[in-house]
């Protein structure tokens, strides 16, 4: 068993890469001279994960026009249209009830960039019998991290280290149709869907500790693309 059919919301405005997104949506800002979302297709294609669904809002149509049915990139692709406001709830429930018939697939955010092994998260998903598993990914601080002793003494200082008993969203789901059981209809997943699963324990996590960066802002394409050129994500 694989994983056939993927989601991938990229329906945002990407205010925060202004002025790459003036003219264009958040998933056509060229990475290395790729668009975001083709990275993000031919990652998935690597795994045959071939019947794509774009959850589209924001300047649509360009995202329509440059990938069309698919067939250039040898996927499938079906657009999903939804609000902007309405936010990864109304996303996700839209696709999965317009066009997915499997009983478990991938869901994604269009705006990240990984070198997780889809078919070890499938296999970990489907062992663990969960509505849902996310994956999460060791934090990495903005910010300085400094260890005082009693005398305000510091005695450690850590420059944007990986906080190894902390883990953040990477972004990467593979669900059960379950899940339409816990999405709102409009909202964020994150907000509403997510806690509920937690709470009932039906919400795994598996922890990737290999490329994984999410685009938001100019200084994450700078970072991410001096990133890719060390990366074997490069060549899919």
């Amino acid at each position: 068993m694989k994983i056939a059919t993927g989601i991938v919301l990229v329906g945002g405005a990407g205010l925060r890469l202004r002025p790459n997104t003036s003219d264009r949506p958040k998933a056509l800002v060229e990475v290395l001279g790729r668009p975001m979302l083709e990275w993000i297709v031919r990652w998935l294609r690597s795994y045959d994960v071939k019947n794509l669904v774009l959850g589209v809002a924001y300047k649509k149509q360009k995202i329509m026009d440059f990938f069309g049915d698919g067939r250039a990139f040898d996927v499938s692709i079906k657009y999903s249209s939804h609000s902007v406001d309405g936010g990864t709830a109304e996303g996700i429930r839209l696709a999965i009830t317009r066009f997915v018939s499997d009983r478990v697939f991938l869901v994604m955010n269009g705006d990240e960039l990984s070198d997780v092994n889809l078919r070890k998260l499938f296999e970990y998903h489907i062992k663990n019998k969960a509505v849902s598993t996310i994956v999460v990914a060791p934090f990495k601080s903005p910010y300085g991290v400094i260890s005082l002793d009693s005398e305000m003494n510091v005695v450690r200082f850590s420059e944007k280290p990986l906080l190894p008993f902390m883990y953040v969203n990477a972004g990467i789901y593979v669900f059960n149709r379950d899940i339409l059981d816990y999405i709102p209809e409009k909202g964020e997943i994150e907000k509403t869907a997510f806690p509920a699963l937690a709470k009932m324990r039906l919400l795994k996590a598996y922890l990737h500790r290999g490329f994984w960066r999410t685009i938001d802002t100019r200084k994450d394409l700078i970072e991410v693309e001096r990133e890719l050129k060390k990366k074997r994500f490069l060549k899919t």
